[in-house]
């Protein structure tokens, strides 16, 4: 299976880069989608996340950096990509990210997986932890992952 994580993947967060080396560990393969806007001044230049994107994985063949310019359900398609990867941090994400998910899949057929950052890197509060598994570890189609750090 492969997964566009789209857009916000900021090389720069090692937030990001753990959600991209868990689904890796899972066995699924990983397009990262670095997204052109224009009409926003953005920290880094789309060229230098590229860059530091290629930097950090290298040659590592389960992970092809990319740029595009449009929406993201676009970029999932002309990348045979089977779902979006999206990170959650908190429950305003979740929401958030839920919203977009239903879209996503009512509209334009595509899934969502929906990962809980990882404590290791990002402090998630147990209210989100409990509030995540009240939904169960599938919840209307989408994965909610709690995975704990790796000892």
């Amino acid at each position: 299976m492969k997964l566009l994580f789209p857009g916000s993947f900021d090389p720069f967060t090692i937030g990001h880069a753990d959600l991209v080396e868990r689904v890796l560990g899972m066995g699924f393969e990983v397009v990262i989608a670095v997204g052109i806007n224009e009409g926003k001044k953005p920290m880094y230049t789309t060229l230098q996340r590229l860059e530091a994107i290629r930097a950090y994985y290298g040659s590592d063949t389960h992970v092809k950096v990319v740029e595009y310019d449009g929406l993201t359900v676009d970029a999932v398609r002309a990348n045979g990509c089977n779902a979006i990867l999206r990170g959650i941090r908190s429950v305003t994400d979740y929401d958030r990210e839920r919203n977009l998910a239903d879209i996503n899949r009512s509209i334009n057929g595509v899934e969502t997986i929906l990962l809980v950052s990882s404590p290791a890197v990002q402090h998630v509060s147990s209210s989100l932890v409990r509030e995540l598994l009240s939904f169960g570890r599938k919840a209307d189609g989408l994965m909610i992952d709690t995975f704990k750090p790796k000892s």
